[in-house]
């Protein structure tokens, strides 16, 4: 504990404010990187964490679990067929239960050569709570699991739930890991220090990701895509001055039903629309253009 009246602080990052960074551009001059994050999460039945759709007593019911089931079955496959219809790079956070119980959406991805990030085993179960051997035993373990099957180890971790621990940051950076999306505080990338080194912290949307916006907030299909729409021409407007990060977060089993697909589909096309002004591109790969700039650049890069 801090002295009397001192605020408790994390001790990763320092206070950066955006206006007062260095100005610097992605790939070819652009100055927004727009990236399409989609969680493939598989869950227990009738145990662990389920979905805030029914009072809690049913959270873990046949119907919510099958509703989240319908995302893996079907709404996967159509968020798929808009991707490759807009040719939009795509990222997926990753259960790694997948592997065993919806091979076919690997086939998908890996035929795709989509990114593929750390994300659990499953996403009934949260991350924060775990002892730090515990903990360190989780991310070794799905890492190894996407390295048997993907032969490359992924280098971006997204918790599941963002559930972190005191030592999360300092264990992935362990494991090898370049980046993670479980803050949130920024719209531009940023380091972080660990007790071995620095991790990057990767902007991650709180409100322009499905699960708050249609489920914790209630918003319609047609609001959120107005968000999706809102949010990128202000942040083109925005980006003359400076490099942002514009990511969306999506979960097959909301945007993939049919009137909300409608929906997504029409704000996806705005910003397709738009692809010769900015940088359509995966996290790992803005991870790896950051890394790539001189010293001082970014904030934290002296961790």
């Amino acid at each position: 504990m801090g002295e009397p009246g001192m605020l408790e602080d994390h001790g990763r990052y320092a206070y950066s404010s955006i206006d007062s960074r260095p100005v610097y551009d992605w790939p070819g001059g652009k100055r927004l990187a727009v990236y399409i994050a989609m969680n493939i999460e598989v869950f227990r039945y009738g145990k662990g964490k389920g979905a805030a759709i029914a009072p809690p007593d049913q959270a873990n019911s046949h119907s919510v679990y099958s509703f989240r089931d319908y995302g893996n079955r079907v709404g996967f496959w159509r968020l798929m067929n808009l991707f490759d219809k807009l040719d939009l790079p795509v990222e997926h956070q990753l259960n790694t239960a997948v592997y065993e119980h919806c091979p076919e959406i690997m086939e998908r991805i890996r035929a795709r050569k989509d990114e593929i990030l750390g994300h659990g085993i499953t996403n009934s179960d949260e991350q924060g709570g775990l002892s730090e051997e515990e903990e360190r035993k989780l991310i070794e373990d799905c890492t190894s699991v996407i390295e048997k099957h993907e032969g490359i180890r992924p280098t971006g971790w997204m918790s599941p739930w963002l559930s972190n621990s005191n030592n999360t940051l300092d264990l992935l950076q362990e494991a090898g890991y370049r980046y993670t999306m479980d803050w949130t505080m920024d719209d531009q990338p940023v380091w972080a220090k660990t007790r071995s080194g620095r991790i990057l912290l990767m902007p991650y949307p709180i409100e322009n990701n499905d699960n708050r916006a249609l489920v914790w907030y209630r918003y319609s299909s047609a609001e959120f895509a107005d968000m999706i729409v809102g949010t990128f021409d202000e942040m083109l407007e925005q980006s003359k001055d400076r490099p942002l990060v514009f990511p969306i977060s999506l979960h097959p089993f909301l945007v993939g039903r049919p009137y909300r697909l409608r929906e997504l589909r029409r704000a996806l096309e705005h910003i397709a629309s738009h692809r010769d002004k900015v940088w359509l591109t995966r996290p790992g790969d803005i991870s790896r253009h950051i890394e790539g700039l001189p010293e001082g650049t970014v904030p934290g890069d002296d961790y």
